[in-house]
């Protein structure tokens, strides 16, 4: 791999890793669930973003990172069907929470999302740079 590709994938895997802090700042001070399950979605779609430079390939849309992403990733097997799942839900509640008028996003929603987030994070980052984050 080379240096510009790695340094994207590093950049791309911080902002990751610097939502996950915003998610739980924002739990622990007990900010609206919105905003964490919006951080924790930007968290996932960060390190498809990273996952996606490493195959360099991309795209200018939310919709269509995922649709590679589970192409590239789950279709191609290097990833659980489940991974494809917690996205997909994230992304979900996110447009629920982001656009929806008078929709909410729950204590249960997050308690769902936040440790697949991790969970998620960790595994795109152990495939692409064999460490994972704990």
């Amino acid at each position: 791999m080379n240096e510009k590709i790695l340094a994207l994938i590093q950049y791309r895997l911080q902002q990751s890793d610097d939502s996950i802090k915003e998610a739980t700042v924002l739990l622990k001070e007990r900010m609206s669930y919105r905003a964490v399950i919006n951080r924790l979605y930007y968290a996932m779609f960060y390190a498809v973003l990273a996952l996606l430079q490493e195959k360099q390939i991309g795209t200018s849309k939310h919709s269509g990172a995922i649709s590679l992403f589970d192409k590239e990733f789950i279709k191609g097997g290097i990833f659980d069907k489940g991974l494809s799942m917690t996205l997909h839900r994230a992304f979900e509640l996110r447009q629920k929470g982001d656009y929806m008028e008078q929709a909410e996003v729950t204590k249960e929603d997050v308690d769902e999302i936040f440790p697949k987030a991790l969970d998620f994070v960790n595994k795109a980052r152990t495939c692409l740079l064999g460490t994972g984050n704990s």
